[in-house]
């Protein structure tokens, strides 16, 4: 019979293993890709304009395979730079052992995503795909060679942008009847919220890695900034996601019942709690952006239904003209 110590060890490895392809994978950093068409399908339903729910959908799967992307570039990026050597034992490509499957990956996952929006783009308007290129050049911006522009601190602009107007304004022509006319004015209304939320994800991302980045030449904000000056920031990013959010309520453009974007609120204290007492220790703060995480994904959420049930309670969406 194998010795029993053996067979435990195996079971132990391929337990770690499992929980370094689950953190690998990042499931509920997809969020972050969804929430761009939930906003503009609540903005629509809101305001009781139609709704093209296939092509919602089909935005959606695309804009999961875009991130996909992203993610599997990001990793073979920071690769080559060697920030992920240390304290990142769940890179994919450190995984699979070699950049080229991960790779190929990479590019079918563009390529599939790309054609699902031009598909889009022939049923609504050109400017969709246009705007999510644009978006996906702000993705290659960040970690791409040579520009690598997030070892200078600037992934953080470059993220809202992405996520915020040009995302949300080709969702939102995405799902209306077509039309050549960008709704900007809308996007950045609607978007700008939400996407500082998703930007904090990214924020919080650099707690737990600060002495890796700053010997790699990776200067995040975190970096410039310390851990504790940059853990005293993470309260402001939250008043911030509000503060654009509960605008439009006060104005009288959104429903009461937007302000529940408010569901994320626990999220955010439990965040802004643990990197207050604890930015400068990596092993307890690892799971942050994860926290940050449920915080945008609670908002967004919460923000889309309640622009939705707008008319149910007598106050509709007013559409900027």
């Amino acid at each position: 019979m194998p010795d029993q110590q053996a067979v435990a060890t195996l079971h132990s490895r391929g337990d770690d293993r499992r929980r370094l392809w689950k953190a690998a994978i990042k499931w509920p950093m997809y969020s972050v890709a969804v929430m761009p068409v939930l906003l503009a399908a609540g903005w629509r339903l809101g305001s009781g304009s139609p709704v093209r729910w296939l092509q919602g959908f089909v935005f959606l799967l695309a804009a999961v395979l875009l991130l996909i992307w992203e993610n599997l570039s990001n990793d073979l990026f920071d690769a080559e730079t060697g920030v992920d050597d240390q304290g990142k034992p769940h890179s994919v490509v450190t995984l699979v052992g070699r950049p080229r499957p991960v790779q190929q990956l990479a590019t079918l996952a563009l390529l599939m995503g790309l054609m699902l929006i031009l598909w889009i783009a022939l049923r609504s308007s050109l400017a969709v795909l246009l705007l999510v290129l644009v978006s996906c050049g702000l993705g290659y911006l960040y970690q791409g060679p040579p520009f690598r522009l997030g070892y200078q601190g600037l992934g953080e602009p470059l993220c809202w942008l992405a996520f915020g107007p040009f995302a949300t304004a080709a969702a939102l022509l995405v799902i209306a009847p077509p039309t050549d006319v960008v709704p900007w004015q809308a996007a950045l209304l609607l978007g700008s919220g939400p996407a500082l939320a998703t930007t904090l994800v990214l924020f919080c991302s650099h707690f737990h890695q600060v002495e890796q980045d700053a010997e790699h030449g990776k200067r995040s904000p975190v970096v410039r900034l310390g851990s504790a000056r940059a853990a005293s920031l993470v309260p402001w990013f939250v008043a911030g996601t509000l503060a654009l959010e509960w605008a439009p309520v006060l104005h009288g453009d959104w429903p009461l019942s937007a302000l529940l974007g408010a569901l994320g609120l626990p999220a955010a204290s439990s965040l802004i709690r643990l990197l207050r007492a604890h930015h400068h220790e990596p092993e307890r703060i690892t799971g942050s952006k994860f926290l940050a995480l449920r915080f945008q994904a609670l908002n967004g959420l919460g923000l889309s239904i309640g622009l939705g049930l707008g008319p149910w309670f007598g106050s509709p969406v007013l559409l900027p003209g």
